[in-house]
């Protein structure tokens, strides 16, 4: 058991990748800590976006108006994320044999939508603006919005994190992080608003335009985790990790197949493991039962694994390829 002890103790201190399987993970899935982080971000930011939005109307910034709408499209993203938590808990039944994990995949594809709404709502403001210069006035209001854009996120950015931290949820924490981006592209509102004051009237709308740029950046990254969660895709490196369990377990001669998939945030696996030809039926089981003992304490994430052991013959090869045909 320290063996495994350890394992969990390097899995919480190594640096998690940007990977969609790390997005949302169990901690956060299960834990009401998490749907709370949830839920207060979801307030934290609405509050901003609300303030912001009253202003940039007010004001006629475009450059405001992008950061608004970037973190109405952050604060959204609690919505689909904590319908799909509460729907993931549902057990499986017989038509959904599998359980309902897979309503994350759906609230990942409502979230690419809200934020690329949000990115080309932001450009054609500030296109508009180049095209038809307005004055901006208020700019003083401007500046406290954008401030207020930088606090409210900086605030949610420490809560997710400091939850996140607590309760080992990597997803948390790299939504922290992202809030605190965040931040930053609402102190480049306070820059344009500097800039209108000097005369540069050019200055609001090229902020909107880089807010849109930062926007589509953080829509590159969403699409590419939803878009891999959608064709089933694993890390490779869970991948050797799983194949190295398994063929370090005594009786096993080699892994002849492995796959691993994604339902929700639990991984699901499925392997062919070749074993000596002439053991009984009991104990090819039993090696069958350690393999998937191993497999499941090498991946943390892993919530069920099917075994299958297959005879070593003189013709091995030909035996495989015969059986995967």
């Amino acid at each position: 058991m320290s063996s495994s002890l350890a394992h969990r103790l390097r899995h919480l201190l190594t640096p998690h990748s940007h990977d969609a399987a790390h997005k949302v993970d169990p901690a956060l899935a299960g834990s009401a800590a998490g749907l709370r982080a949830l839920w207060f971000s979801l307030l934290g930011l609405g509050v901003t976006a609300a303030l912001q939005a009253v202003v940039a109307v007010w004001s006629g910034s475009v450059a405001l108006l992008g950061d608004t709408l970037h973190n109405v499209a952050d604060a959204l993203t609690a919505v689909p994320l904590g319908i799909a938590f509460l729907a993931g808990r549902r057990p499986a039944n017989r038509r959904y044999t599998y359980g309902y994990g897979r309503a994350e995949d759906l609230a990942g594809i409502a979230i690419v939508l809200t934020i690329a709404a949000s990115a080309a709502l932001a450009a054609w403001a500030a296109v508009d603006r180049l095209l038809h210069p307005q004055d901006v006035s208020r700019l003083a209001f401007v500046a406290a919005a954008g401030l207020i854009g930088f606090a409210g996120n900086e605030l949610v950015a420490r809560y997710r994190i400091r939850v996140g931290r607590r309760i080992g949820s990597a997803a948390l924490v790299a939504d922290g992080l992202h809030a605190r981006t965040d931040g930053f592209t609402s102190l480049a509102v306070l820059v344009g608003a500097g800039g209108v004051a000097i005369g540069w009237r050019w200055a609001d709308p090229a902020v909107g335009l880089l807010i849109t740029l930062a926007i589509l950046f953080v829509l590159r990254d969403a699409a590419r985790e939803v878009y891999r969660r959608l064709m089933d895709a694993v890390d490779p490196h869970l991948m050797d990790h799983a194949e190295e369990a398994l063929a370090g377990t005594p009786g096993v001669i080699r892994v002849a197949a492995l796959r691993m998939r994604w339902i929700g945030h639990r991984l699901h696996a499925e392997t062919d493991l070749v074993v000596a030809g002439d053991l009984s039926l009991a104990r090819a089981h039993q090696i069958a039962v350690e393999a998937e003992h191993r497999l499941l304490h090498a991946v943390p994430k892993l919530a069920a694994a099917t075994v299958h052991p297959d005879p070593e013959l003189p013709h091995a090869h030909d035996r495989l390829d015969h059986h995967h045909h």
